[in-house]
């Protein structure tokens, strides 16, 4: 096939010269689409905010803090004082434990670090025949139960988790009660203490006689054995019940969580929850990450240019484009490209603007007419715009047609 180089075929979406120009057809999102797209996302997104409503709503409800003898909820501690009430004991709730009578009474304090020094002192000097302290810091320790001290102070693990564990001491409310579900802060027994429910070097439960006997002092890593909800495990109704029960009359303590910290307490921070092989831990799980990373993102080598190992002439690829039209037959395609580059090379050269990547036909028909006037308006669009070929030497005509009207218009 010789004559003009075939031009590429139009572009889909736009129209041929000499054919109707379609409506163009937009590819921007509708609002029916995006809403069909997007219609379970937001109904996953509503139910999500209705979900979180309704839980929000119900939370507002909670009314008191965690070991509140008030509360029915799971933390609370309602039923254990309901125990204790239905055997006979008076319970009386306080704001302020200096003011509860000392004598024949068990004193509850579920937040002694949040006592002033002074209070600490004045609980100290009451004389209660038993203190129940729920997981002290220092300053509470030093004040209230001297000789006990954080585990960890002793170079031992801080915390432990909740769980049934058995007694191993003497304490008489503990080899009753037998296991129970005990955890949270642990302590170190002290000289005089007895340490119970040991787990590694600490102890949730320590008991501290009093030098004079008069009063001894419980020291609870955590309450969570006198929850609702944790009395009918194991033996914790038997310990709840031999703990505040052994005397006539019991006190409860009501924090005020809303007081600052006193000065010189020490608050417990999320770190004092974690075991101490934590840390080691992170450090490893951070090389392991920073190596991983490294060996992931090495190079395999400096980066080399490589040049292509085939160059193919702008005339072979023509010629292969040209036999791949004639192996299909199509005529009527190679012929359009064919026009279509004719008069994209006319266009110009005449002055004819093109519109949506095409000269306009009749503008253009007629601007060739008047470069040549032996040449009629009719014959240059039948040349240009007319219809496909039968057979190839129809095709070859035309490409020798097209060629000698660019010359002549080129050169008239």
């Amino acid at each position: 096939m010789t004559g003009t180089v075939p031009a590429a075929p139009p572009a889909p979406g736009t129209a041929a010269p000499g054919a109707p120009a379609d409506a163009p057809t937009s590819l921007a999102p509708t609002a029916r689409g995006l809403w069909r797209r997007s219609r379970w996302y937001l109904a996953v997104l509503a139910a999500l905010l209705i979900g979180a409503a309704a839980v929000s709503s119900l939370g507002e409800d909670r009314r008191y803090p965690p070991l509140d003898p008030r509360s029915y909820d799971r933390d609370g501690a309602h039923a254990a004082v309901a125990l204790l009430e239905r055997q006979g004991l008076t319970t009386e709730l306080t704001a302020d434990p200096t003011t509860a009578p000392a004598g024949q009474d068990t004193l509850v304090l579920p937040e002694p670090d949040l006592l002033s020094p002074a209070q600490l002192r004045a609980v100290a000097a009451a004389r209660h025949r038993r203190l129940v302290l729920v997981a002290p810091g220092p300053a509470a320790l030093t004040t209230l139960a001297p000789g006990i001290r954080l585990s960890d102070d002793a170079g031992g693990p801080p915390y432990a988790a909740v769980r049934s564990t058995p007694a191993e001491c003497s304490l008489t409310e503990a080899v009753r009660a037998g296991s129970a579900q005990q955890g949270g802060m642990l302590y170190t027994s002290g000289s005089r203490g007895e340490g119970c429910y040991p787990r590694g070097h600490g102890y949730p439960l320590v008991s501290l006689p009093a030098a004079d006997g008069d009063r001894d002092v419980i020291v609870l890593g955590s309450g969570s054995f006198l929850h609702n909800s944790e009395l009918a495990k194991d033996g914790d109704a038997s310990l709840a019940l031999g703990l505040l029960g052994s005397q006539p009359r019991l006190t409860w303590h009501l924090p005020d969580y809303s007081a600052p910290v006193p000065d010189g307490a020490r608050t417990r921070t999320f770190e004092d929850y974690l075991p101490s092989g934590w840390g080691w831990a992170t450090r490893q799980l951070a090389v392991a990450a920073v190596l991983a990373a490294l060996w992931r993102g090495r190079r395999l080598g400096p980066v080399v240019s490589e040049n292509l190992p085939v160059v193919v002439r702008a005339a072979e690829t023509t010629e292969g484009r040209a036999r791949l039209y004639r192996r299909a037959k199509a005529r009527g395609r190679a012929a359009e490209a064919l026009r279509c580059a004719t008069a994209h090379r006319l266009a110009p050269a005449l002055g004819v603007p093109l519109r949506a990547g095409a000269p306009d036909p009749d503008a253009l028909c007629v601007a060739v007419a008047d470069r040549l006037p032996d040449r009629p308006a009719g014959d240059v669009r039948a040349l240009l715009y007319g219809p496909p070929p039968t057979d190839d030497a129809a095709l070859l005509r035309l490409a020798d047609d097209l060629d000698a009207l660019e010359r002549q218009v080129r050169n008239p």
